[in-house]
């Protein structure tokens, strides 16, 4: 060119200026065999399959916090199934020249007022007030789970009814609903009856819970493969989405089993709960909070029990919960 410059065509591009090596300079291309991505990536064919529930077990055989809560929460079933084991004193059998006795051989815990062995009735008050908050917990985590799950799956106008519904109960306080409707029972009053009161008040929570669960799942690559291959809706839901998403829930029915223990202790200890006749620690609560002054350990010894009780739940709820939870647990 006239003006000294290279044509545009015959410049040399800047790639091939920049693959060109230098003087001095050599290309080197590892093998395979000599880097560390084989390594990296390899995977142990040998090995089992791992899951979602064999991790959250392999943490949690590794928390203190678990084998704690296990360890409570076993001591009270076994005293609840099998109170003849750990007392041999008839709870209902009183004395009144024992009214607030202090401990003494066979009756570690003393008297109550009516000079009934405290410990017996801490022994077989634990039946009822396990079982209103293990049937209650299956009772909401059937029909909460149901409600959530078909509204999460199907959506649209389906979800929007049973979500509108979801949210008139969710507005009702439980305790305030149960002492209403413990009106209606006050004659006939049973363990079912609270049960029934609890379960049509109690199930809000987890039908929300199941909902997110289920919403989250059902557009994963295993429930558009088992579309594709004909299955239908519901099989899809019970087979595949539930126990996909029935992590969260477990956490959630593990707290509130706890919660629904201290519902019907509350009840009780109302009159509004479970029968006199039926050994509560809410009726021994209410029992002893006038002797509060005079002898305060009538009430400890049932209120300490229920509170161990609530905490172990509670603290196998968090337990499991950072288990369960990916974001959580310690890789």
């Amino acid at each position: 060119m006239p003006d000294g410059t290279t044509p545009a065509h015959s410049r040399p591009s800047e790639d091939a200026t920049a693959s060109t090596p230098r003087p001095g300079q050599t290309h080197f291309v590892a093998d395979v065999s000599q880097t560390p991505v084989a390594v990296v990536d390899k995977v142990d064919e040998s090995a089992p399959a791992s899951s979602l529930w064999r991790d959250a077990w392999r943490d949690l055989r590794h928390r203190v916090l678990f084998w704690v809560s296990a360890a409570l929460i076993l001591a009270v079933l076994l005293v609840a199934l099998f109170p003849g084991l750990f007392t041999s004193v008839d709870p209902r059998f009183c004395e009144l020249r024992n009214s607030l006795g202090n401990p003494q051989s066979g009756h570690p815990f003393g008297f109550d007022r009516q000079g009934c062995d405290v410990y017996s009735r801490v022994v077989y008050g634990a039946r009822a007030s396990v079982s209103v908050g293990v049937l209650t917990t299956i009772g909401v985590v059937l029909l909460g789970g149901l409600m959530g799950a078909l509204a999460g799956f199907y959506g649209r106008w389906f979800d929007t009814i049973l979500s509108r519904i979801t949210d008139i109960f969710f507005a009702i306080p439980l305790v305030l609903a149960a002492i209403v409707l413990g009106q209606v029972f006050s004659e006939g009053r049973t363990v079912l009856n609270v049960v029934a009161v609890l379960t049509v008040f109690g199930w809000p929570q987890v039908a929300r819970i199941t909902r997110g669960a289920v919403m989250s799942v059902k557009n994963n690559d295993y429930v558009t493969a088992s579309k594709a291959l004909g299955a239908s809706r519901l099989s899809i839901l019970g087979r595949h989405v539930i126990p996909n998403a029935a992590a969260p829930i477990i956490v959630v029915a593990t707290v509130s089993l706890g919660t629904f223990i201290v519902a019907e202790a509350t009840l009780s200890f109302l009159g509004l709960g479970l029968p006199q006749n039926v050994l509560s620690w809410g009726h021994d609560i209410a029992t002893a909070q006038s002797s509060l002054r005079t002898n305060p350990s009538v009430l400890l010894y049932p209120s300490v029990a229920l509170a161990l009780t609530v905490l172990s739940f509670i603290m196998m709820g968090d337990a499991v919960r950072d288990a369960l939870d990916p974001k959580a647990r310690k890789r």
